[in-house]
């Protein structure tokens, strides 16, 4: 049975997709979700130098100095594994993000392939995180090569006559 003949499964994608452009609309319009509704008893009004909660305390730090984003991305990143498995989280490392493009660095030619290949799920996996378009693109880096050891068993120069060998 797919997911297109399970109403269930269909249903769960509409509602994952509802809320993903929720949260969209919700960062474009500069608000964050609140997790829990407060009411305040009637009458009473926060003085400024009254004691805040701390989760409200850091949410007003990150939305006055427009953090928001940076927070999320660095929750991204600090959640790697989790989002995108322990295989591939266990041979790539995101490095960046800038211009809603970010960075992975992959410790071989081969997981940086694979990471090539996976671009367009990865997308869409970390806008499921962050809000729909905030990641436009991923781009791949793989291993550095360093130049190349000079030493001892390095043999310089040009090749002489008695070369036989190409």
């Amino acid at each position: 049975m797919s997911a297109e003949d399970n109403p269930a499964a269909r249903g769960a994608a509409m509602a994952r997709e509802k809320l993903a452009q929720a949260k969209a609309d919700a960062a474009k319009r500069g608000q964050l979700p609140r997790r829990e509704s407060r009411r305040r008893a009637p009458g009473l009004r926060r003085q400024a130098g009254d004691p805040q909660l701390f989760g409200r305390a850091i949410s007003d730090l990150l939305a006055d100095r427009g953090w928001e984003r940076s927070a999320a991305v660095g929750g991204v990143f600090g959640r790697w594994s989790d989002i995108v498995g322990t295989d591939l989280a266990a041979h790539t490392k995101p490095e960046g993000f800038a211009d809603g493009e970010v960075l992975i660095a992959a410790d071989s030619t081969a997981w940086a392939t694979q990471v090539r290949l996976l671009a367009r799920t990865l997308v869409r996996r970390l806008n499921e995180e962050l809000g729909v378009g905030t990641v436009t693109k991923v781009k791949v880096r793989g291993p550095q090569n360093a130049p190349r050891p000079t030493g001892g068993l390095r043999v310089t120069g040009s090749r002489g006559p008695g070369d036989t060998y190409g």
